[in-house]
């Protein structure tokens, strides 16, 4: 696909749990994540894990359909490696020059990267290549944290399993392991810096890519303990210029559904939501928006 400039980014995502665990707390036992005031969390850092995982499947459908409509050829293939990923070696990683380094990796250009903080240590490395050293850039793209719109309930099931977890017992238990949020929606917000693209080297066909592995981040992730964690809608706007002419809020706040119950109760599906209000307030918005920033799209529906 032909490149061309980048431009400022404000996207929303939908993203629906239903009997599942959007996003497990390391710290309570992978308890489904949940602020004071009981709603519902996903961190930046656990939806752009899953963007990841696709991108470096090559040898699956997502990768392969999305990589042939951008034009991506079997010889670029090593232009959109993954750098965080339990496969990276870091002694491979330190023998980089940076440039190297934003040649090969997509997730770096794209999300940025804190990888060798400090000084290089290896007098090895720095004798075979002088150039290698820190790799810190502030990415392009930014995730923020998804955050349900009512509160959270969350279930707790003992499970078991054929193979015991113990010698001597017939079957193995896992008592209270199983943790799902009944329901819940939580909006993400992400945004598209087209200023840092010039340091980190993002292109526009780089951005593209995360576009369009969006709609796939769970549904092709999907496991035992979030089978039903979904993207509702995908939606992003496109500013007419690299700095961006249109106010990122008022974008989200358009795109934002109001509750049908009260704002301290639970709710239990998509109906407790006003989706309807939430169309017409995006012909609004493009109305508004018209010459600053192109329409409102859903990247569920392209």
């Amino acid at each position: 696909m032909m490149e061309r400039e980048l431009h400022r980014g404000t996207g929303l995502l939908w993203i629906e749990a239903i009997n599942s665990n959007p996003n497990g707390n390391p710290d309570q036992d992978s308890e489904p994540r949940q602020r004071s005031d009981e709603r519902g969390e996903i961190s930046p850092v656990s939806f752009k894990h899953k963007v990841r995982e696709l991108v470096a499947y090559k040898e699956g459908p997502i990768w392969k359909e999305i990589s042939a409509e951008l034009g991506i050829k079997p010889s670029e293939m090593g232009h959109y490696d993954i750098l965080e990923q339990k496969e990276t070696k870091r002694s491979e990683v330190k023998r980089l020059s940076s440039q190297e380094f934003l040649d090969r990796y997509w997730d770096a250009r794209v999300f940025g990267s804190t990888f060798l903080e400090g000084k290089i240590k290896d007098e090895s490395v720095a004798a075979d290549n002088p150039q290698a050293g820190t790799f810190i850039h502030t990415g392009v793209v930014q995730f923020g944290l998804g955050l349900s719109l009512s509160p959270i309930e969350v279930e707790r099931l003992t499970t078991t399993k054929v193979l015991p977890a113990e010698e001597g017992k017939g079957k193995g238990m896992a008592p209270l392991a199983f943790r799902v949020v009944p329901y819940g929606l939580y909006l993400m917000p992400f945004f598209v810096n087209a200023t840092m693209a010039g340091k980190t080297q993002c292109t526009y066909r780089d951005i593209q890519l995360l576009l369009r592995m969006i709609p796939y981040a769970y549904e092709a992730t999907a496991s035992y303990i979030r089978p039903q964690v979904n993207i509702r809608h995908a939606y992003y706007v496109e500013h007419a210029k690299a700095r961006g002419c249109y106010n990122d809020f008022k974008i989200i706040e358009a795109l934002t559904p109001d509750l049908l119950i009260p704002a301290d109760a639970v709710a239990h599906s998509i109906k407790d939501y006003d989706v309807e209000a939430v169309e017409q307030r995006i012909a609004r918005l493009n109305q508004e928006m018209e010459g600053k920033a192109g329409p409102v799209i859903d990247l569920m529906e392209v």
